[in-house]
C-alpha cells in the first residue's frame, strides 16, 4: 500500500512538473494566450448550461435562482470582467524614483507565480473552484484544479469537461479525497489557494511552510449580524433571512447568529417568522426555493446543535432527505454549543444585549468573522460596531451582496483567512508584484565609490 501511494505522489509530481515546463515555455506571459483561455472558460459555460444545472441540483438540490446567481453567472462575469480589465492590470504600474537614483525608471510588474493548486470547497463547487481560476488565468499562471469530492456530481463535470476547454499543457483536474490531498500537499506548487475549514487551511498552511510556498486561504467564521433598536426590523428580517437560508445555510459568509437589542428583539422574532413563511410557505421541504445539507455526517453534526436549544422557528428534519427547516433559535446564550464555532447550515441564533459594547465584547472573543453585518439607521453606530470586531468584510443594512461588487476585495483575516480576491484583487492574488528599477550609463557619480571623504556624508545629507 505504501507503494502504491508513493508511485502516485510521484505521478502527481511528475504531472506538475510537465504543467511547470509547459509555465517556463513563457507562453502565458501573452494576453493573446490569456484572453484564449478566458474565453475557452466562458465556453465550457455557454455549452454546458443544462448540466451546471444538474450537477449542483443533484449535488446540494439548490434552486434554479441559487444556481444562477451565485455559480453560474456569477463566474460567466469574472470572466468577463477580466476581459474586459486585463490589459490595464497586465499594464506595468509606474512609481516614483528617489533624486538620488536619477536618471532611471521605477514600476512595478506584476508577474505569474507558476503553477497554482486550486482547491475548492462543496457549497459552491462551480464557483469556489472556477472564480480563483480565472484569476490564476488572468494573471498568466497554469493550474492543477482540486474540485471537492464532497460534490460528486459536481466533480466528474469539471474532470471530464474542463480538459476539453483550456490548455492541457498548463491546467489539469485531480478528482478525489483525502489521501489524494495529502499526496498533492507532499508536492512543491508555486502557489495554493485553498477555500474551505479553518481545520484543513492549517493542514494547508503548514504543507506550504516546507516549500515556502505562497497561499490565499478563504476560510469560514462566526459571522454575527447586530440589530440595533432602530433599524427598519422588516427589511432587516428579510435580508437576512434571505442570506442566511440562501444554499440552505451553507454560506461561508451567511449570518451565522444575530445579536438583537432587547427592546425590539420580540418583534424581529415576529417578523423573521414572516419572512421565513413568505420566501419557503408553510412547509419548505415542499419548496422549490430551499435546499438540501450536503452529506448525512453533516446533517448530524447539524441537528446536534438543536438539543436543548429553545426553536422558535422550524426545527423539523428529514435525514433520509437530508432535510432540516430554515430554524431560528431564541434565547440562545454565548456558551451554548451552538456558539462555539461556525455552524454552517439553516440554523440561526438569536442573542438579545442590552450593553452594546458587553454584547461585542463576547462576540470579538468567538472566531474571527468572514462578514460582520449591522442593521441601523445611524451611521456612527454602524461604524462603531464595525471598529469593535475585526471582520474580513463588513456590511451597513444588508448582508452578503457585498460580494457582488467586483471592485471590492473578499477575503478574512485571521482565523477566517488570509488574502483576498474578486476582480483585480484575484489578480492581485495570482501575481508577484516584482519590483524593476531601469538606468542607462550615465550620471555614474564618483561618491557612491570608496573610498569615501567627510564631504561625502555631507553630500548625502543635502540629498536627503
Amino acid at each position: 500500500m505504501d507503494g502504491m501511494m508513493k508511485s502516485e505522489t510521484q505521478g502527481f509530481a511528475s504531472l506538475v512538473d510537465r504543467l511547470r515546463a509547459g509555465f517556463l515555455t513563457g507562453k502565458t506571459r501573452d494576453i493573446t494566450w490569456r484572453r484564449e483561455q478566458l474565453n475557452n472558460l466562458k465556453r465550457f459555460f455557454d455549452e454546458n448550461e443544462k448540466e451546471i444545472f444538474a450537477t449542483l441540483k443533484q449535488d446540494l438540490r439548490k434552486p434554479d435562482m441559487e444556481i444562477y446567481s451565485s455559480e453560474y453567472d456569477f463566474v460567466r462575469k469574472d470572466i468577463d470582467h477580466a476581459l474586459k480589465h486585463l490589459s490595464s492590470w497586465m499594464r506595468p504600474e509606474k512609481v516614483s524614483t528617489p533624486l538620488s537614483l536619477l536618471p532611471a525608471k521605477s514600476e512595478i510588474v506584476r508577474e505569474p507565480y507558476g503553477i497554482s493548486l486550486i482547491i475548492s470547497a462543496w457549497n459552491y463547487p462551480i464557483q469556489l473552484l472556477l472564480a480563483p481560476l480565472v484569476g490564476a488565468i488572468a494573471a498568466g499562471n497554469g493550474a492543477v484544479l482540486k474540485p471537492s469530492e464532497m460534490a460528486p456530481a459536481t466533480e466528474r463535470l469539471i474532470a471530464e469537461k474542463i480538459p476539453d476547454y483550456l490548455d492541457n499543457d498548463l491546467f489539469a483536474v485531480i478528482t478525489g479525497g483525502v489521501e489524494t490531498m495529502t499526496k498533492l500537499l507532499e508536492i512543491r506548487f508555486d502557489h495554493i489557494f485553498y477555500t474551505g475549514s479553518s481545520h484543513v487551511g492549517k493542514i494547508i498552511m503548514a504543507a506550504a511552510a516546507k516549500f515556502l510556498t505562497p497561499v490565499v486561504l478563504e476560510l469560514g467564521g462566526k459571522n454575527v449580524a447586530v440589530v440595533l433598536a432602530d433599524a427598519d426590523l422588516a427589511v432587516t428580517a428579510r435580508r437576512i433571512v434571505w442570506g442566511k437560508f440562501n444554499n440552505a445555510g451553507q454560506l461561508c459568509v451567511s449570518p451565522d447568529y444575530i445579536l438583537v437589542e432587547r427592546s425590539v428583539e420580540e418583534k424581529l422574532h415576529q417578523e423573521l417568522k414572516q419572512a421565513v413563511s413568505q420566501f419557503f410557505g408553510n412547509d419548505p421541504q415542499q419548496s422549490a426555493d430551499y435546499g438540501r445539507i450536503i452529506h448525512h455526517r453533516h446533517f448530524d453534526r447539524l441537528v446536534g446543535f438543536l438539543d436543548g436549544q429553545k426553536i422558535a422557528v422550524g426545527g423539523e428534519h428529514d435525514r433520509e432527505d437530508k432535510y432540516i427547516a430554515p430554524t431560528i433559535l431564541s434565547g440562545s446564550r454565548f456558551s451554548d454549543p451552538v456558539m462555539q464555532d461556525e455552524i454552517f447550515g439553516p440554523i440561526l441564533p438569536v442573542i438579545g444585549f442590552d450593553d452594546l459594547d458587553g454584547a461585542l465584547g463576547e462576540a470579538a472573543r468567538l472566531p474571527t468573522p468572514l462578514a460582520l453585518y449591522c442593521f441601523t439607521k445611524d451611521k456612527a453606530k454602524g461604524d462603531h460596531v464595525f471598529e469593535k470586531i475585526p471582520s474580513g468584510s463588513a456590511s451597513l443594512n444588508d448582508v452578503v451582496v457585498f460580494m457582488a461588487n467586483r471592485n471590492l476585495p473578499f477575503g478574512g483575516l485571521q482565523t477566517s483567512g488570509m488574502g483576498a480576491y474578486h476582480g483585480q484583487h484575484s489578480f492581485e492574488a495570482f501575481s508577484h508584484k516584482r519590483a524593476k528599477l531601469s538606468r542607462g550609463f550615465g550620471g555614474d557619480v564618483s561618491i557612491r565609490y570608496p573610498p569615501y571623504g567627510e564631504k561625502t556624508i555631507g553630500l548625502l545629507r543635502k540629498m536627503v
